[in-house]
């Protein structure tokens, strides 16, 4: 079932924000210093360095000898997969305001782990009403445009065997796998993947996938927006906006 849209809260404390903001980052992207952290979240040199210094005391964050700062032993993940999405990230961001520029819709770029995704990145449009960033947010595979994508390049037998095992979560939305089967295919013919309020109320998504040198796809881009300006007539210039930035992407990695 799907859920509201997810917009920040209005209760919200700017500083928790900007702290998982920063972990976040350090867990996908690796390394980053004081001035590259305040930059990227909009804050003070001074406000970075404390809000790092925390993560650095619960160990969320580990300060490295360049006194630049790293993954902390509670979000380490391999070094490769850190580099390989930084790689993919970085090669990202330029197709991604070119899309946002294009379409006036918010893009993101998402990669999948197991049975969820995660959203590496995300720019939102200027327009007032707009699907709002998604940077860090993790959803299930099968509810969003991205994950569909990279679930369609599995075989059907990697399929099941992804959706063998039972729940660790009891939130864990499973999916009927005979009809998740079905749609995968017409998303293989098609290339594409349209999110019709599948994960959220009044969000519409469209996705396309990225692939690497050895045809592999591993990411996803998709272009968000509120149902209500979403019409059938406009897939065919996101679908063209898509393929053009997936392409920019792959060229770059």
């Amino acid at each position: 079932m799907a859920k509201s849209m997810k917009n920040p809260p209005t209760y919200g404390v700017a500083s928790v924000d900007h702290a998982l903001q920063l972990a976040v980052i350090l867990q996908v992207e690796g390394s980053l210093t004081v001035s590259e952290a305040a930059r990227r979240i909009s804050v003070a040199r001074s406000s970075a360095h404390r809000l790092l210094s925390t993560l650095v005391y619960r160990d969320f964050a580990v300060q490295n000898e360049d006194r630049s700062y790293g993954v902390g032993p509670v979000l380490e993940i391999a070094d490769k997969a850190q580099s390989n999405v930084s790689a993919i990230r970085a090669a990202a961001l330029g197709p991604l305001r070119t899309l946002v520029d294009t379409l006036d819709e918010t893009a993101n770029l998402c990669i999948r782990t197991g049975r969820t995704v995660r959203f590496i990145a995300s720019i939102e449009c200027a327009q007032a009403l707009r699907v709002g960033n998604r940077e860090g947010m993790v959803f299930p595979a099968h509810q969003v445009s991205g994950g569909m994508i990279t679930l369609a390049a599995l075989s059907e037998e990697e399929l099941a065997a992804l959706y063998a095992t039972a729940p660790t979560d009891a939130s864990e939305q499973r999916p009927d796998l005979s009809k998740l089967c079905s749609d995968l295919r017409a998303v293989r013919r098609s290339g594409v993947a349209v999110n019709l309020e599948r994960s959220e109320r009044g969000v519409v998504a469209v996705g396309r996938g990225v692939r690497d040198a050895g045809g592999d796809t591993v990411a996803a881009l998709s272009v968000s927006m509120p149902s209500v300006r979403y019409a059938p007539e406009r897939v065919k210039e996101i679908v063209e906006a898509l393929t053009l930035a997936a392409e920019k992407i792959s060229a770059g990695l």
